[in-house]
């Protein structure tokens, strides 16, 4: 459950953040949610499928298929949902670039920040029980 929250906040900063960075690719406030779901679950589907195939056809390929996978998410999502466009070559490779890695950086870097939280109010409890 955790990493599923973890993978939703990750993906939707990135999808926010590279909306606002590239002027080709426009969120909808109302279809955002939509359009979040539908990308996370396409993605953390496609992704194991084209990590197998890599292993199994073009190990070379390995190291790729995060990117794929973000590329086929942002297609699926823009075709079923009204709640992201994008248009212009240029910015579909820059989209799948700018999403796979804002947000491979908020799944690394959202648990630690969610950990020390948790860390700290634990120490606060222990210390509150200690008086």
């Amino acid at each position: 459950m955790a990493l599923t929250v973890v993978n939703l906040l990750a993906n939707a900063v990135a999808l926010i953040v590279t909306a606002l960075v590239l002027d080709d690719m426009a969120l909808d406030v109302s279809g955002f949610l939509l359009a979040l779901i539908l990308f996370t679950v396409v993605e953390v589907l496609v992704e194991p499928f084209f990590r197998q195939q890599a292993i199994l056809k073009a190990p070379a390929l390995l190291g790729s298929t995060a990117l794929v996978a973000t590329l086929v998410s942002l297609i699926v999502t823009t075709l079923i949902s009204d709640g992201l466009r994008i248009s212009g070559t240029v910015t579909w490779v820059l989209a799948t670039i700018c999403v796979w890695a804002i947000s491979l950086a908020g799944e690394l870097l959202l648990p630690l920040v969610m950990f020390k939280r948790v860390l700290a109010e634990a120490r606060s409890r222990r210390n509150a029980n200690r008086i």
